[in-house]
């Protein structure tokens, strides 16, 4: 028989085999880490605010390390945590080291003003 007079189309052997259910189920996604890349982009922005606006030194290595935990809370969550305790370290640290220069200074009375 010719394939011209087939009555329901080609032979089973060249067809493409039919589909079992639904399909492959889709593939796993990643864990959501809204909450981790908040908490980077807030310490980030803090650093750099703290960088411009205090003088804050520490601040400098504090922005890297947030940015650094951005850019890894979808690859390597654990590895982000721990950049982002060291950028909160380090803001936190340079706060009062901050605030208690300004205290020192108001204290020992170099901030009076003697015109």
């Amino acid at each position: 028989m010719s394939d011209s007079h087939q009555p329901y189309g080609a032979p089973y052997g060249e067809q493409p085999p039919p589909g079992y259910g639904y399909g492959y189920p889709p593939p796993p996604r990643p864990p959501r880490n809204d909450g981790l890349r908040t908490n980077a982009i807030v310490a980030l922005v803090l650093n750099l605010i703290a960088i411009v606006s205090c003088c804050n030194f520490l601040a400098i290595a504090g922005a890297i390390m947030a940015g650094m935990g951005l850019s890894k809370v979808d690859t390597e969550p654990e590895n982000a945590k721990s950049k982002l305790v060291w950028a909160w370290v380090l803001f936190g640290t340079g706060f009062l080291v901050t605030i208690g220069g300004f205290l020192f200074l108001g204290f020992a009375g170099y901030l009076d003003d003697t015109d």
